[in-house]
């Protein structure tokens, strides 16, 4: 008998990944018709007025990064919370636990589903701020790892929300009121390094800020916090979250009532 059952997670992989091409107006091109006004409002017209740019690198530029890190979290959370949520609230949830797919193939399918959207995503927008500003990549490689690991791991935080929210209110509270705000205040628009004291050691409180600033070195080499942390505190973001999950399968926690 084999260890994983590679057909069940292509099942769950496709039905979700389908699931969002079906839904394109709203999983697709609102984020990126949100990114493009984000692009306008701050790159173009903001962006014009500082002709010295941030660290030496044009403000347009700059935000890059920032915005992309904005759209990823967002949808990589609500993809696969939602996603586990509706076979919840159906009830469809009961054929899954009583066919032979263990959490692996389930996380395979659900978080690998939340995942690529979220790189289909990345990419459009990096298409889209071609347009606005001249901007480049300094380590393309480390960028998708970078990009890769962190769209795993909030779809593993969002799969984790999925299981956790009763209603449909419970799955917007969190992307909405919790992980916006903390991206527009971790560096998405500004250096760190521009914020006065006691504001500054204020920020570096903030988990985001790690993450922007960790895409943003592999984009032009320049960061406000090391690299090393910035991936260390991802890696341990993820483990954390496979961790739960794991147990959350073992002990059936809101799965099974």
């Amino acid at each position: 008998m084999s260890l994983f059952n590679a057909r069940s997670a292509w099942t769950i992989y496709k039905q979700e990944l389908m699931r969002a091409f079906r839904t394109a107006m709203q999983s697709i091109l609102a984020p990126v018709l949100t990114t493009t006004l984000y692009f306008v409002v701050f790159g173009a017209a903001i962006g014009s007025q500082m002709s010295g740019g941030v660290g030496g690198v044009n403000y347009g530029a700059f935000i890059v990064p920032g915005l992309l890190l904005l759209t990823i979290l967002g949808e990589s959370t609500s993809n696969a919370s939602f996603g586990i949520y509706m076979p919840r609230f159906t009830g469809a949830i009961y054929e899954l636990l009583s066919a032979p797919v263990g959490v692996a193939e389930t996380l395979v399918g659900f978080v690998g589903a939340a995942a690529t959207k979220s790189l289909i995503l990345a990419a459009i927008i990096l298409a889209t701020a071609s347009l606005f500003v001249d901007y480049s990549i300094a380590h393309p490689l480390y960028a998708f790892c970078y990009v890769l690991l962190v769209s795993a791991s909030f779809s593993l935080f969002g799969f984790i929300l999925g299981i956790w929210a009763d209603s449909f209110e419970k799955l917007t509270i969190v992307p909405l009121l919790i992980l916006t705000p903390l991206t527009f205040l971790g560096g998405t628009f500004y250096s760190i390094d521009m914020l006065p004291e006691p504001w500054r050691s204020i920020a570096m409180a903030n988990p985001v800020v790690y993450l922007v600033n960790g895409l943003r070195w592999t984009f032009y080499g320049k960061s406000d916090v090391p690299i090393a942390l910035s991936l260390g505190l991802t890696v341990l973001f993820l483990a954390i979250c496979v961790g739960f999950i794991s147990w959350v399968f073992r002990t059936g926690w809101r799965l099974r009532t």
